[in-house]
């Protein structure tokens, strides 16, 4: 696998907020190809839920562009506004001129768990630093503009502990709310692990006081 060129250009890691209830997501890669001054750029978006698929995404990317000279990349992971983790990497560009300016794409597109990589192939004529950053923005620019997107809803985790009278409203609830029954066991009472949507969480609970059910957030 093939490593950083030098330590200005690892990867620059931030935990930046806190996780939002739905937001928007990649839903398939698209890819792009441009030519800038003989420089050949291919710019893949990509989902990426979690830094290891990213780094299988960058790692596809080096499999398959082999002979690049650079495989420029940032990810950002969980809501677009308030990211669990971002990252970037200018693989062997001069510092700030590709990795950075992908992460800035990344950050005004309202698009959530996205990993965008930019091959380099080298025409032989050197851009300079402000025509590395424009041509690595105007790359990034072209794959989120292709990208399809879909919805992501954020799920929690729920227990809830009714009457067998009950078990019934509480199904009715869940089908109506996007919830989903993971298990159930019959005991004393009857013993529901669901999953919810997380907008939806203060309405249960309003729900299940209503009706003296016992709710267990997980």
């Amino acid at each position: 696998m093939k490593q950083p060129r030098s330590s200005s250009h690892h990867p620059f890691e931030g935990n930046t907020g806190q996780p939002e209830a739905d937001y928007t997501v990649p839903a398939k890669r698209s890819v792009i190809e441009y030519e800038i001054k003989k420089s050949r750029f291919i710019a893949w978006a990509c989902p990426a839920g979690d830094r290891a698929t990213a780094m299988s995404v960058l790692d596809e990317a080096r499999a398959e562009y082999p002979d690049a000279r650079h495989h420029c990349w940032a990810y950002l992971i969980g809501p677009p506004h308030s990211p669990k983790t971002v990252a970037m990497s200018d693989d062997g560009e001069p510092s700030g001129t590709a990795g950075k300016p992908i992460l800035n794409v990344l950050q005004h597109k309202d698009i959530g768990n996205v990993m965008l990589v930019v091959i380099r192939y080298f025409g032989g004529i050197k851009l300079g630093a402000g025509g590395l950053v424009r041509a690595y923005s105007h790359a990034a620019q072209l794959a989120m503009v292709q990208l399809s997107t879909k919805q992501h809803v954020q799920m929690i985790s729920v227990e809830i502990r009714c009457n067998f009278s009950r078990e019934q409203d509480i199904r009715h609830w869940l089908t109506t709310h996007q919830g989903s029954v993971n298990e159930v066991s019959y005991e004393t009472a009857v013993i529901i692990q669901a999953a919810i949507p997380a907008k939806h969480q203060a309405e249960l609970t309003r729900f299940t006081d209503n009706l003296q059910i016992q709710l267990k957030t997980r």
